[in-house]
């Protein structure tokens, strides 16, 4: 018989969503990509200049191309005016009411690409340049004339949104550093994500229904399916309709992490409600917070891509590269989550100690582990290691600390689990199961650990190249230039 946690998982996978929100979480991470190589769309006057040709550009051509299809081929959208539109629509309600107000209607992406999908821009140029004969279709992104550009001073034919979309905009600059790993384009991890997704909606959705105010807070591959959802306007309005009867907002404002603060507090009590409505974990490898993005170090990205289209090695040179054996490397979250059938009289504090049981390039320690308990709050350990072999589990008992007697910890039973076994699902989402131990003392019934694991998707571990002489060199003399200098 099916437990209550179950069926609720069932219930929530039985969610229909209309779009193959997977191809479209691909292309989005290809199109974010391409914003964080032109980082002049994140501030400043260039994007100042994009959102005037959003509003007063794009909208009205959009909004012409949806009344009737003005173009043979699909339409393309200027990288900088996709730019606005993605996040426009990353406030589904308000772009909603927005097109509705000017055009009587949602403005969709159907029979519109993206400019990074590689289809032929020329009919769309020559379309733009005929309504807008004195605004190129592509921007200058790199035209230090735009610093003087002020929208006001520019004669706007029609009414256009009030929303602030350069705050929009901001809002979403760092969100690509959170996503931008190999392993995001891999589809046993967006699969997984958009079936967490649609968990993620059946928690709302039971939220309405028992009339629960609960700001619920999704990890990044959630939100990235989030993201991707919104971007297909029409679809993403129609779907909630049909799930919860009502178009779900999706609150960007909130970046405060301080513990009490409201996405602190929504983000913890989204946890809870998720673990104890699919008994499954919430937190997954690879999904979580990494941290304010690092200030981007400045470099002109056109010179690197002449260098790298320039030394592209032949096929002939090719025939003399040095094949190096591949290694594979995941990122493995690890949390336990219960003990079962423990000894009567042990008393101290239980931690887990693990272990990769072969050698491994990465993960080459023992490190140890608390249970998780509502007193101390999630205890998760969160590595990088080998995709292949074994990691051992030791629960090990310390006793609690008496200055008159020193008692040594005790291992109360270990065990093991392959990870390569594990890969195709705990990569999808994360996992939960029972492991008995063994020990070298004969208890009534095992000793068991509940554990909570996910993995990424294995990618290629780099390498690092040194170099180093075959032998001494001696007796060689070394001009000056090239001897170590030192300050007196």
């Amino acid at each position: 018989m099916e437990t209550q946690q179950e069926l609720e998982w069932a219930e929530a996978q039985s969610i229909v969503l209309s779009q193959d929100l997977v191809a479209t979480a691909k292309q989005q991470l290809l199109f974010l990509a391409e914003i964080d190589r032109n980082r002049c769309l994140y501030d400043g006057p260039v994007l100042h200049r994009a959102n005037y040709r959003y509003k007063y550009c794009w909208l009205p051509l959009l909004a012409k191309h949806a009344e009737s299809p003005v173009t043979e081929d699909p339409l393309v959208v200027p990288l900088d005016c996709e730019w606005i539109w993605h996040c426009h629509r990353l406030n589904p309600v308000r772009y909603k009411t927005d097109c509705m107000e000017l055009y009587g209607r949602i403005l969709g992406n159907s029979n519109v690409v993206s400019s990074t999908q590689g289809t032929s821009k020329e009919e769309s140029e020559n379309l733009w340049e005929t309504m807008y004969p004195s605004e190129s279709y592509e921007l200058d992104l790199n035209n230090d004339s735009m610093q003087d550009f002020a929208e006001d001073s520019l004669e706007a034919k029609e009414s256009t949104t009030n929303y602030d979309l350069i705050s929009a905009v901001k809002r979403q600059t760092t969100f690509f550093y959170q996503v931008f790993m190999p392993y995001w384009n891999e589809d046993t991890f967006l699969e997984g994500a958009v079936a967490r997704y649609k968990g993620f909606l059946h928690l709302i959705k039971r939220n309405r229904e028992r009339h629960i105010n609960r700001f619920c807070v999704p990890t990044y591959d959630i939100d990235l399916i989030w993201h991707s959802h919104q971007v297909h306007p029409v679809s993403y309005c129609n779907d909630l309709v049909a799930i919860m009867g009502k178009v779900l907002e999706h609150d960007d404002t909130d970046s405060d992490r301080t513990k009490g603060q409201k996405l602190d507090v929504g983000f913890s009590e989204t946890t809870t409600q998720w673990e104890e409505t699919f008994a499954s974990r919430y937190w997954k490898a690879g999904a979580m917070y990494r941290g304010s993005p690092p200030s981007p170090l400045t470099v002109d990205k056109y010179k690197i891509d002449d260098i790298y289209n320039s030394s592209a090695p032949s096929n002939k040179r090719n025939q003399n590269l040095i094949q190096l054996p591949q290694k594979m490397l995941v990122q493995v979250m690890l949390e336990i989550v219960d003990v079962r059938n423990l000894p009567s009289g042990h008393k101290g504090k239980l931690v887990v100690s693990f272990m990769k049981k072969q050698e491994d390039i990465v993960f080459n320690t023992k490190k140890r582990l608390s249970i998780s308990s509502e007193s101390q709050g999630k205890q998760v350990a969160v590595f990088q290691c080998e995709s292949n072999g074994d990691l051992v589990l030791e629960l090990i008992l310390r006793p609690r600390y008496n200055f008159r007697i020193v008692r040594p910890a005790k291992v109360l039973g270990k065990t093991s689990i392959n990870l390569e076994d594990l890969q195709n699902v705990a990569s999808k989402v994360p996992i939960e199961k029972w492991l008995d131990l063994t020990s070298a003392v004969n208890w009534s019934k095992p000793i068991g650990i509940r554990i909570g694991l996910s993995l990424t998707p294995p990618v290629s571990a780099p390498y690092e190249l040194q170099f180093v002489p075959m032998h001494p060199l001696k007796g060689v003399i070394f001009p000056s230039c090239f001897r170590e200098s030192s300050s007196k």
